[in-house]
């Protein structure tokens, strides 16, 4: 009797918990696998923004050098709000959308963190000292953008992260392959960003193209 009674029991609870089931527990292998799914991979992230939406934007954006840095020069904020990301943090520094086409005078090729002194009026002095890597100082093309933004980022981390892949990017996309002899003397086609620069320097543009002439 009292079995029957017991089996009874049993059958009622598994009846009223229908939706009752077991929970397999994942493995460490599982879980590494989950892991590195949801991982953040800035390099992805600018592979898929760069052609469609990256070199477009700067295309537009960009002003003539002189132009940017004269504005730049006197009005820093109004110059960022034409030329920049108006979207950007208010800590943040401005940065500054150019094109522009010159002589190279100064090839400085010897470091990794290789630049050209660019003459774009004809008189002999650098007007911009452009970076052609591989190692490419700041976050330039990252912080002119107007359609990313620091709060999508889950901290400063990935956001440093996202700025170095758009280097690296410019590195495999062109620069990689821009010679690093015979340099002075040609003319250089450049559009790109820079930070405002100290008193007395050139603006230190990072491209987001460049092409070499004769």
């Amino acid at each position: 009797m009292w079995r029957m009674k017991g089996a009874l029991l049993a059958a009622v609870i598994v009846a009223a918990l229908p939706g009752c089931k077991i929970i397999k527990t994942p493995t460490a292998e599982e879980k590494a696998a989950a892991a590195a799914k949801d991982a953040f991979d800035p390099k992805a992230r600018v592979d898929a923004i760069w052609q469609p939406q990256v070199v477009p934007y700067f295309e537009k954006k960009a002003g003539e050098l002189k132009d940017v840095t004269q504005l730049a020069t006197s009005s820093p904020d109004q110059a960022g709000e034409k030329y920049g990301n108006p979207h950007k943090q208010s800590s943040s520094p401005w940065t500054y959308a150019v094109k522009f086409t010159g002589t190279v005078i100064t090839a400085d090729t010897a470091s990794r963190a290789a630049t050209l002194d660019v003459d774009t009026n004809g008189d002999g002095k650098a007007d911009a000292k452009v970076q052609i890597g591989p190692a490419l100082r700041g976050t330039a093309l990252r912080d002119t953008l107007d359609f990313v933004n620091f709060n999508e980022f889950k901290n400063q981390i990935e956001w440093a992260q996202f700025g170095k892949a758009f280097n690296e990017k410019a590195n495999a996309a062109f620069l990689a392959a821009v010679p690093r002899d015979g340099l002075v003397g040609k003319t250089v086609t450049v559009i790109g960003a820079y930070p405002l620069p100290g008193e007395g320097q050139p603006p230190l543009v990072t491209p987001s193209e460049l092409t070499v002439g004769s």
